[in-house]
């Protein structure tokens, strides 16, 4: 009797297992995903010894390929991953400089490439000058008035490199610059979802940026994150494309390299050399990541970022299915199709990678590509934006598009500051301690030049960011404890709802009402970016503003002033050096003494003062 047709119970079992086994076994070997490793079995020594006359066994022996468990999903995957390549070691092939010798050599450099004469040169800045401007560039904050007289009394001619070493080391650094590349990160996000991480990206920023953590590792967190977004900000970048191939892909290469690769995703770039399977190339290190819900006791309580490794292929558009874990190149020519499976490539260097590699390996090798001194576009995209928010206008503008069918205004100037930052194993602090040595960086300032007038003769002046303005606002009204009475505060509780009643407290704060009236994108040319009419009325007739300059309240820094004493030049003096971190000419003083005598009542008198003082455009830029 045929066993397939035998109708003992036993014998039909078992054939049906073994059937059921032989199937599950071919299926998971087509399985794309890698497979994981089976946990070895260790042999104790005694049982690993070989009877007289026979070879001991190496291992034990193995079980058949359809008993080997998985414990992700069932029978696993018995083919071999392919594997990333072994990272080389970094070589640095050009020696670094210290900062000042690295410093004249950039102010050489662009005299030798600009033909900057001394007829053409901004003069050195005052001192007061200097520090207000400095002060705003590295902490985000006016200097306080014991540091402006402290600074002024001070004799050592290098007071300049003492006050930016001692502003580096203060926690207000970080979170200056935490908040710039919060800004430059979420400013381009797909939806205002991603805000739920603003607050953890920021965090993480700042806490990298005050231990002196390396842009490199930085770059490599943001690229290589998981987790939940709301709790690690190295979620941040990928959270604000939500996790889209494509779209991580362009703003990778945006931030980091200052290439607009973007422009060939449908089409070869129309002003550049790059070509559309470019783009894609680029996208195919992003296909595995996803953004899905974490879900606790049956309620969403959040997201997180995933990695996907297994292909679980349903719906989607455009011929690319959702659950597909490789890219592909949509068929111009029919959409609908699922079109060229494409392989992960780097554009800027050529590096391959096979397909078939796991999400970690995949952006863990662009990290390290990326981040490569080989690879001169990471340095010299970071180089042009810290140039540029320091000085007024950088190498390449738009900061974030450096070509490469680009010319640099002093490419010479550019490539031995990225070449340096790069040796210094890109120390962010390093750079900046550099860069504000410069006598570029110290000249006095003057308006936007005219495109054919020479780069870099003089620093130029440049609106406030929203965090900046707001917290100068802090310092020169003395606003903290008055403000926070602004802040809604709801009763705290446990799990969500306190973290709800944070958010709320966070959403409506005063500086998050100036961060949505006065913020703007930090990549956008600063000639684009000008005043509007709601940012007049909240600076001229916002209950916020118009009540800490009220004088006939104790509460407030002014009305304190007034009461401590009756000498109006005192007073006038006082208001100038908060708000400007200068005293007043002559002739502002005298104006301001003017008004005071034809006005009858005092307090009036110096709240028109002060009102006019947080109006001007001295006051919202930094000069």
């Amino acid at each position: 009797m045929s066993l397939l047709t035998s109708t003992s119970p036993p014998h039909f079992l078992r054939w049906t297992f073994c059937g059921i086994l032989w199937a599950t076994t071919s299926l998971l070997a087509a399985d794309p995903e890698p497979a994981r490793p089976v946990r070895e079995v260790k042999t104790p020594p005694a049982a690993n010894k070989a009877a007289p006359g026979k070879q001991a066994a190496t291992q034990p022996p193995r079980r058949p390929p359809f008993m080997q468990r998985n414990r992700g999903f069932g029978f696993m995957n018995t083919n071999r991953p392919p594997v990333a390549p072994k990272p080389e070691p970094i070589k640095f092939s050009v020696e670094p400089q210290p900062t000042a010798a690295a410093a004249t050599r950039v102010d050489e450099l662009l005299q030798k490439e600009l033909l900057q004469t001394a007829d053409n040169l901004a003069p050195a800045s005052d001192d007061a000058t200097f520090l207000r401007r400095v002060s705003l560039d590295i902490t985000g904050e006016l200097p306080s008035l014991k540091e402006i007289n402290q600074f002024s009394a001070d004799p050592n001619p290098n007071k300049r490199a003492d006050v930016v070493e001692k502003l580096l080391a203060s926690e207000e650094y970080g979170r200056n610059w935490g908040r710039y590349w919060r800004d430059v990160i979420m400013y381009r996000r797909t939806e205002d979802r991603a805000l739920i991480g603003a607050n953890s990206l920021e965090k993480y920023l700042t806490e990298q940026l005050n231990t002196g953590t390396g842009w490199h590792k930085i770059t490599t967190d943001l690229l290589t994150a998981t987790g939940n977004v709301a709790e690690d900000g190295r979620n941040g970048l990928i959270l604000a494309q939500q996790a889209e191939t494509e779209e991580t892909a362009a703003e990778v290469s945006r931030i980091f390299l200052g290439i607009q690769i973007q422009c060939a995703q449908c089409h070869d770039h129309p002003s550049d050399k790059w070509k559309r399977e470019q783009f894609h190339e680029l996208a195919a290190f992003f296909p595995r990541i996803r953004l899905r819900p974490i879900i606790e006791d049956g309620k969403p309580r959040g997201f997180e970022v995933a990695s996907l490794d297994r292909s679980f292929n349903f719906g989607g558009q455009n011929g690319q299915r959702r659950g597909d874990i490789e890219h592909y190149m949509s068929d111009l020519n029919d959409p609908t199709a699922r079109g060229k499976q494409i392989q992960p490539k780097f554009f800027a260097t050529g590096l391959t990678l096979p397909i078939g590699l796991t999400d970690s390996d995949r952006r863990l090798t662009l990290a390290r590509w990326i981040t490569s001194p080989d690879n001169p576009w990471f340095a010299q995209a970071f180089v042009n934006r810290i140039w540029a928010e320091l000085v007024g206008e950088g190498f390449y503008e738009p900061v974030d598009d450096l070509g490469p069918e680009r010319q640099a205004s002093a490419p010479e100037t550019i490539a031995f500051l990225g070449e340096q930052f790069a040796a210094h194993e890109y120390d962010i602090k390093w750079l900046l301690t550099t860069l504000t040595s410069t006598d570029a960086y110290q000249r006095a300032s003057r308006s936007r030049r005219d495109i054919d007038e020479t780069p870099f003769t003089a620093s130029c002046p440049q609106r406030l960011r929203a965090d900046q303005l707001y917290d100068a606002l802090v310092s020169a009204l003395g606003i903290e404890d008055f403000m926070s009475r602004f802040t809604p505060r709801r009763p705290g509780g446990a799990g969500g709802a306190a973290a709800a009643a944070m958010m709320y407290g966070r959403m409506f704060s005063p500086r998050a009402m100036f961060a949505q009236t006065f913020g703007y994108d930090p990549s956008d040319p600063r000639e684009e970016i000008t005043g509007s009419i709601p940012q007049a009325l909240i600076m001229m007739n916002s209950t916020l503003v118009n009540g800490a300059i009220n004088g006939r309240t104790s509460r407030t820094e002014l009305g304190k002033l007034l009461s401590s004493t009756t000498d109006d030049k005192k007073v006038a003096t006082d208001l100038y050096l908060r708000c400007f971190a200068r005293e007043p000419s002559a002739y502002e003083l005298q104006t301001c003494l003017d008004h005071v005598r034809s006005t009858r009542d005092r307090s009036e008198a110096f709240e028109d003062i002060l009102w006019a003082l947080v109006n001007s455009t001295e006051f919202l830029h930094r000069r």
